[in-house]
């Protein structure tokens, strides 16, 4: 996991976060992200929606089955690890300092990442439906 297609032509301005939508830790990491992001750059989308599944064939990703985040910034869809911490820039301090976990060897990293991606809906459940933002923080989102 790591970088993937470099050439794909973003639909929006800015970064953005694709994360499964009927997963709680998911949620909770968006959640988590949004006061965390006060500038408000980090868009979102579910990667069951319409824009979610277009930005996942363009970077030629599994349409289905969703065991990472996708993080789109300047052209490069980032996957895993990788993607988890390099969004983190856009967080406030201390949590923009995780960044720096980017020097860890990708092959380490993305073993601790899947170890949790993989297990996510054993420990934390999942729902039927996507979460619904409130309204504050509804212009984040794509498609909703």
């Amino acid at each position: 996991m790591g970088v993937q297609s470099g050439n794909e032509e973003s639909l929006v301005k800015g970064p953005v976060l694709l994360f499964d939508g009927v997963c709680h830790f998911c949620n909770g990491t968006v959640q988590f992200i949004i006061p965390r992001d006060k500038e408000g750059k980090i868009r979102f989308a579910s990667l069951q929606s319409d824009f979610g599944q277009a930005r996942l064939t363009a970077a030629g990703l599994p349409l289905d089955e969703f065991d990472s985040l996708v993080f789109i910034e300047n052209g490069k869809t980032l996957v895993g690890s990788t993607a988890a911490f390099s969004l983190t820039k856009y967080l406030s301090a201390p949590w923009s300092w995780l960044r720096f976990l980017l020097w860890i060897p990708r092959p380490l990293r993305d073993w601790g990442y899947s170890l949790i991606a993989k297990n996510r809906y054993k420990l934390f459940g999942k729902t039927d439906e996507c979460m619904l933002p409130s309204p504050d923080v509804r212009r984040r989102f794509i498609e909703i």
